[in-house]
């Protein structure tokens, strides 16, 4: 069921701490494995949690043009 308040939080737009939540949940990934040195991660799997990272930034922004 949705509540006045769900309808408020969704036309205000996201919800800064929840995105903030969710970058923070990404880009704690990218932190390498104890003993393994920055150089040797894989790039290809950074260069994945970037992209998922800027999409989370890319659709509140546009949810938040939009509201």
């Amino acid at each position: 069921m949705t509540t006045p308040n769900d309808v408020a939080r969704q036309a205000a737009g996201p919800d800064p701490d929840e995105v903030r939540s969710q970058v923070q949940a990404l880009l704690g990934q990218l932190t390498p494995a104890a003993g393994m040195d920055a150089a040797t991660a894989d790039l290809e799997t950074q260069a994945q949690v970037l992209e998922q990272a800027h999409d989370v930034l890319v659709r509140a922004l546009e949810s938040a043009e939009q509201g």
